[in-house]
């Protein structure tokens, strides 16, 4: 028990510190910024995979407040960037077959954005990539129900890699959604950015294109990489995986 407690704590420790790497890594991946201004978004659903529900959340906690104390940014940042663990906490649940929280989630923030007056006036494509994800979580629900032997987390061939796309884009626009509820139906937007909603618009526009290209990118890392993750942290028998 002391040996899986001390690997348990290390494990946090190495995700945390790669995290705090993550996001203190400014160079973008795209020649424009936006919801993400770190490579964090690459982070963050590897955690919630191998680490579990609360670890990860702590260790992206612990890892987005570091970096973004390391390299200062606008202190809204501090705010935002807590949908980072959100995220990674989303991801875990959905990879462990837990589908209550992330619907209740989806539904409370989804709803919340809506009723807001002003978000009747941003594009409706333009987040896209939320109702995408939204659908595949309304997915995964039903197959939760129906076929729950589907949901194979323990295979190690292409099943496996569609179970941590998923998890990983439903994980990410989770942390999207976060984002977009502080900024819109909590109008920072106009307290803290003093923008008005033409530059919101505008805004909207860019967050399309720059959400789903770096979604898409960090499922093509988490698909190379999270597999091999998954299997040595099963080697070494700490039981995370299925925690």
């Amino acid at each position: 028990m002391e040996k899986r407690e001390s690997w348990f704590v290390s494990l946090i420790a190495v995700f945390a510190a790669f995290n705090i790497v993550c996001d203190s890594f400014l160079e973008q991946p795209l020649p424009f910024s936006g919801v993400w201004d770190s490579w964090i978004f690459i982070a963050e659903p590897i955690n919630g995979i191998i680490l579990g529900t609360y670890a990860s959340f702590f260790s992206s906690f612990i890892g987005v407040m570091v970096g973004h104390s390391i390299i200062p940014r606008h202190s809204s940042e501090f705010l935002f960037t807590l949908g980072a663990p959100i995220g990674a906490m989303v991801s875990s649940l959905i990879f462990r077959g837990k589908w209550k929280i992330p619907l209740i989630y989806y539904l409370a923030l989804l709803a919340a954005f809506f009723i807001t007056p002003v978000s009747w006036q941003l594009p409706l494509w333009g987040m896209w990539n939320v109702y995408l994800a939204f659908g595949c979580l309304l997915v995964f629900v039903v197959v939760m129900k129906k076929w729950k032997g589907f949901w194979d987390t323990k295979s190690t061939g292409v099943r496996l890699l569609y179970i941590v796309a998923l998890c990983t884009f439903i994980g990410l626009e989770a942390d999207v959604l976060f984002r977009i509820f502080i900024l819109v139906p909590c109008q920072t937007y106009q307290i803290i950015y003093t923008w008005n909603v033409a530059i919101l618009q505008e805004i909207w526009k860019v967050g399309a294109v720059e959400t789903s290209t770096k979604a898409a990118l960090s499922i093509l890392v988490n698909t190379m990489v999270t597999p091999s993750i998954i299997k040595a942290v099963r080697k070494m028998g700490l039981g995370l995986i299925e925690d």
